[in-house]
């Protein structure tokens, strides 16, 4: 699946069912390369490993076990800080203050609401892969 732009995303989301729907949605588009991770650790791990692919964007839940999305993206940001991030997460209305606390020193690109139509993410996502730093 290797193309002519080498644009790719990294998912991470503890649950299956949204990964997969993000990758298949995600995936339609061309040149885009999608890996996903329902493990942020592992996602991590990805990272650390030195990954061959240079990531463009990183979309993580926030509410995950083991470790939030939050402290993933901080840690990614410190391997790759060119990276845009796009957090998603069920906040209520009232968490949203919660979201303003700790994103305040990590750059956060786009908060997305779930649910969320995969048609607002593709636009999303196309519009994140049309910045560059």
């Amino acid at each position: 699946m290797i193309t002519s732009n080498g644009k790719s995303i990294v998912v991470v989301d503890d649950e299956l069912d949204i990964v997969n729907q993000i990758k298949r949605s995600l995936g339609a588009m061309d040149g885009l390369k999608v890996y996903t991770f329902t493990d942020p650790f592992a996602a991590l791990e990805y990272f650390n490993s030195g990954c061959k692919d240079h990531h463009d964007l990183v979309i993580s839940d926030i509410r995950m076990p083991g470790m939030n999305g939050y402290e993933f993206v901080k840690k990614v940001k410190k391997i790759h800080p060119q990276v845009k991030i796009i957090l998603m997460s069920s906040f209520e209305r009232d968490d949203n203050n919660l979201l303003l606390d700790v994103s305040s020193d990590v750059k956060i690109d786009t908060f997305l609401q779930k649910p969320f139509s995969l048609d607002i993410l593709t636009n999303l996502v196309s519009i994140h892969q049309d910045i560059k730093n």
